[in-house]
């Protein structure tokens, strides 16, 4: 009896994945953005989406959904390249007909697939907050870079700070990239300034409780190193080769990938049953925020004979040893981890055989820890060695999230097989591709049979 998809541990056989997902009708793709589909930039500005995963992605309307911390729109929101990206083509339809449906923001920027982005459950006073925090990030960075321990010249610091400050409206970011590149000779230095951009985020807190918006926001860094004991992220400081926490968001509370789960799958029910099991207005904003409140929710309210088979795809996962006083601890984190890991849950739960890829984005030009092929498995379904020691700072033996099928080589790779299974897929389900590939009727309820 063939193995199921959810009992491979960083599998390379991509084939034997995309045959048994063609195969399922009741599918539902759940997927990060930036070193997934786009490679991880050092500016964000320079980011690029192939137009064939465009293609393709919107032919799985109905099946396909984005998850980011990033953000549809504004300069640096992925419609902007996506946009730029169809004029390229010279398409005679609009940029917006390819336009990605999701969520953004961490879940709380909704988008349809006609370009529609509301903001469920945020306050015009939260949205004016957010608005403020890239100004006060750039004042923050100019005198900080251009002052002792740092010293940097006027005009290259303000050059880095345009790369760095991310103008997003319900995820304004500080993306640390740049400043890494410029200090990785000096470590230390680096470090330091990590730490101050942790205090930074920090301030910001401050500033929203005076203004009575306290329960508003949290702090997000990219990659993590998990929680502390009062639930705030830790800060992953760089060593070697890896440039540890590059992304210090500021974010809405509730907005969690794993939250945006639900959310989507609310969505899902009501696009192919015309109900919504969580109710029309469910959002980030009012949902639970524990895992174990998220699954039994999932378990109380959404119909298991039609709940799909689950792929979720992401490329932030972290997983590194610490010591102190003798004693040594793994930290685990990353900002897919938890999306990732309710969606193993779910699939055990739905009995579904729910897939985690991982997608590795280290090759990019963010330095991040990389899989090893010549430690993962030799050959498909064949475990020669411990897989795990291929996976050294991304996943270990006694990590809960296992990571079922594996891309070393990226986001090409990926989207490479992207292509590949959506061919078969409509080959095997030309009914479902042609129903769904049509966006104006995306919000029209599509009837499928249980498949499980």
């Amino acid at each position: 009896m063939a193995m199921q998809l959810n009992q491979h541990i960083l599998s390379l056989n991509h084939e034997q994945l995309t045959e048994d997902l063609a195969g399922e009708s009741n599918l539902l793709f759940i997927q990060d953005l930036d070193g997934v589909c786009m490679e991880l930039a050092q500016d964000p500005m320079t980011r690029r989406i192939d137009f064939r995963f465009l293609e393709a992605a919107r032919s799985m309307a109905g099946h396909f959904y984005v998850l980011t911390n990033g953000e549809f729109i504004g300069s640096r929101g992925v419609n902007a390249i996506v946009t730029r990206e169809v004029q390229k083509q010279k398409s005679t339809e609009k940029p917006d007909r390819f336009f990605l449906r999701g969520l953004g923001g961490g879940g709380v920027q909704l988008q349809d697939l006609c370009g529609n982005v509301s903001h469920p459950g945020v306050s015009e006073s939260e949205l004016n907050f957010m608005r403020s925090v890239p100004r006060k990030a750039q004042r923050y960075l100019y005198e900080l870079l251009t002052g002792t321990p740092f010293d940097l010249d006027v005009e290259e610091a303000r050059n880095l700070i345009q790369s760095a400050v991310l103008d997003n409206l319900v995820s304004p970011t500080i993306n640390a990239n740049v400043f890494y590149h410029r200090l990785h000779s000096n470590l230390k230095l680096y470090r330091t300034l990590q730490n101050l951009l942790g205090r930074f985020m920090a301030t910001l807190q401050t500033e929203a409780a005076t203004d009575g918006l306290g329960d508003s926001f949290f702090i997000h860094y990219a990659p993590n190193l998990g929680r502390d004991r009062q639930g705030l992220e830790r800060i992953k400081l760089a060593n070697d080769g890896d440039a540890g926490t590059t992304d210090y968001q500021f974010l809405l509370s509730g907005a969690v990938k794993e939250v945006g789960v639900l959310v989507l799958l609310n969505l899902y029910y009501y696009q192919h049953t015309g109900s919504f099991p969580l109710g029309e207005h469910f959002n980030a904003r009012t949902a639970p925020r524990e895992h174990s409140e998220l699954l039994q929710l999932a378990r109380t309210h959404f119909d298991p004979r039609l709940m799909p088979r689950i792929v979720g795809v992401g490329d932030t996962v972290t997983s590194c040893r610490s010591e102190s006083d003798g004693d040594v601890n793994v930290l685990r984190g990353g900002s897919d981890r938890g999306f990732l890991n309710l969606i193993q849950e779910l699939g055990r739960a739905f009995h579904t055989d729910n897939v985690v890829i991982f997608v590795d984005s280290g090759g990019g030009e963010i330095c991040r820890p990389r899989l090893d092929t010549k430690l993962l498995h030799h050959a498909p379904g064949h475990t020669d060695r411990d897989p795990w020691s291929g996976a050294e700072g991304i996943t270990d033996h006694d990590d809960s999230l296992i990571l079922n099928f594996a891309f070393p080589d990226g986001h090409e790779q990926y989207v490479e097989f992207f292509l590949h299974f959506v061919k078969r897929y409509q080959q095997r389900h030309p009914a479902v591709a042609k129903t769904t590939g049509a966006p104006k009727k995306a919000s029209a309820p599509i009837l499928i049979p249980p498949s499980h």
